[in-house]
């Protein structure tokens, strides 16, 4: 079975939820803290075949508020490699399969097939 994938934070309440899911189900998971290692282009790349880059991002982050960045025109994708807190948290992924939220429904699915 593939390792899940969790990209966040560990001050996002929901990124904590989504890791407690996966361990109390005894599933192994690998844990990307996007406050110490941020996201690498071709993470990001593989995501957005998936989920469109603007829908990845949260506009009600305080890193997004506080960049300004709902008054300014800007590449997403640049502006996620540049600042990954403003991301929508946790980004799951599963070999091919990603969501983005606490989504358990859709997890167990993945876990199902």
């Amino acid at each position: 079975m593939p390792v899940i994938q969790i990209f966040g934070s560990l001050k996002s309440h929901e990124t904590n939820k989504a890791i407690r899911f996966f361990k109390e189900r005894s599933i192994e998971i690998h844990f990307v803290d996007l406050a110490e290692k941020g996201i690498t282009i071709g993470e990001l790349e593989n995501i957005s075949k998936k989920i469109p880059v603007e829908k990845l991002i949260d506009n009600d982050s305080k890193v997004y508020k506080r960049l300004n960045l709902n008054f300014m025109i800007f590449d997403p994708a640049s502006k996620i490699l540049e600042n990954p807190l403003i991301l929508k948290t946790p980004i799951t992924r599963f070999g091919k399969e990603v969501s983005v939220g606490y989504e358990p429904a859709k997890w167990i699915k993945w876990m199902e097939k």
